[in-house]
């Protein structure tokens, strides 16, 4: 099972992240919401940061936008480490890219649903 650090995770069920935190349970991953607002989505524990996941991540899924993945937020996904991190539709930030890359993280432009219900997760 694979850890999977959802940063703007929702409780919103028509939202693309909530979407995400379903369908990874659904295929046998451990969802981790990151989202500052709430204290549960999904029956998960929500963490303020990705500071606060006390748990290794494997891979990290973006659903905020560019404008809001300040340099703070770029650094705790490089101190987190993890194998890699996947940017989803209308998250791609470019300016981050090689950063992340010259940590040793795999940068991916795609989405987590697709990739889950097509068996290239």
């Amino acid at each position: 099972m694979e850890n999977v650090a959802v940063i703007g995770a929702s409780p919103n069920q028509d939202r693309y992240s909530n979407k995400a935190m379903r369908l990874l349970a659904q295929y046998n991953h451990n969802p981790i919401p990151i989202a500052p607002k709430y204290e549960q989505i999904e029956g998960k524990k929500v963490y303020q940061s990705l500071k606060d996941i006390p748990e290794k991540i494997d891979t990290v899924t973006m659903y905020i936008g560019p404008a809001r993945q300040d340099t703070a937020i770029i650094n705790d996904i490089i101190k987190l480490s993890p194998r890699r991190i996947i940017f989803n539709p209308d998250t791609e930030n470019k300016a981050a890219y090689e950063q992340l890359k010259q940590a040793g993280i795999e940068v991916v432009e795609a989405c987590t649903l697709v990739l889950l219900k097509t068996n290239q997760y």
